[in-house]
This record gives C-alpha cells, sequence and structure tokens, in this order.
C-alpha cells in the first residue's frame, strides 16, 4: 500500500479541508474553535507556503497541514504554529505523519527554526504523532480557555529544526 499523495492546498480543496476542519470541531479535542471559517477567512490566515493536503487516489483530501505566524515581530520571523487535521475514516493509515514530514520539510528550507501548536492532552494520537516527528513538550497551560462550558488544559509541543541556524554563534 503506498502513501496519499502530498500537494500544496489550493482553492479547490477548499470544502473538502474545511470538511474536516468541521469534523475536528465537532469531536471536541482538537480545537478551542466552535465552528468553522469560511474559505476566504481561512485562505487569508494561513501562509500559503506552508500548507498541504493528503490526497487519496481519487484526489479526495484525506487531511490538511497549515501553519500561522505566532507574532509579527521580526524576533520571531522563524516560528509558526501548525494545525493538523485528519479525516476520521483516513485515520491510523499514516496521512498525518506524511503531513508533518512535508510540512518540516518546507519550515526548514525557508528557515523556519521552530514549529510549534497546543494540543488538548486528551488528543492521545495527536501528542504520539507529534513526538513521533520530534516534537516535545514544553508544559502545559492550565485551564487557559473555556470550551464547551469547562476549563480545557493545552499541552505545549514544538520542534525546534536540527538544521537551521539562526545566525547566532
Amino acid at each position: 500500500m503506498t502513501g496519499p499523495r502530498i500537494t500544496g492546498m489550493r482553492p479547490e480543496h477548499a470544502e473538502q479541508v474545511l470538511e474536516i476542519y468541521r469534523f475536528g470541531i465537532d469531536e471536541g479535542d482538537a480545537t478551542f474553535e466552535t465552528t468553522a471559517p469560511d474559505w476566504q477567512a481561512f485562505d487569508a490566515t494561513r501562509l500559503h507556503e506552508h500548507r498541504f493536503v493528503a490526497l487519496d487516489k481519487d484526489d479526495r483530501v484525506l487531511g490538511w497541514v497549515a501553519t500561522v505566524p505566532v507574532s509579527d515581530r521580526c524576533v520571531y520571523s522563524g516560528v509558526v504554529e501548525h494545525s493538523v487535521y485528519v479525516h476520521p475514516r483516513a485515520r491510523g493509515r499514516g496521512v498525518g505523519l506524511a503531513l508533518l514530514r512535508v510540512l518540516l520539510v518546507s519550515t526548514e528550507e525557508a528557515g523556519i527554526w521552530t514549529v510549534q501548536s497546543g494540543i488538548f492532552p486528551e488528543n492521545t494520537a495527536s501528542l504520539a504523532l507529534h513526538e513521533r516527528v520530534g516534537f516535545r513538550v514544553v508544559g502545559t497551560r492550565e485551564r487557559i480557555g473555556v470550551h464547551h462550558g469547562r476549563w480545557r488544559d493545552v499541552v505545549l509541543v514544538e520542534r525546534r529544526s536540527p538544521t537551521v541556524d539562526q545566525g547566532v554563534s
């Protein structure tokens, strides 16, 4: 069995990308968001050069990964936050792993030295996936936000590039 084909996320993927995002939102352990944005808002906030989709043999979107800058301050120019979502029917098939691997190549080639994310501690599959590709747990932000009427913790994970030199000797 071959893995999914990874390609850049384009407008023609919009409907399926947002559908997968809604699945994650509805499951309750992927994000604080309660509704998916429209494509225009999604497209405007994600970095175009670091967003990808995984496609099956029929070009259906199995999952996606995308980044946002963490700050507009120049000191953080090499730091992005990412999200990765996999369609419920495609989980356990290496889709998330393939997406993260491509993302990490893309970000390193662009000189990004840190890729980070916040993950609910209940999302053990995502935590294990991130550990598998070299992310480390930085810490837990306890009771950082209210989600569906209850306080939620967020585990902060990051991966520092082993190859990107930040110009400091």
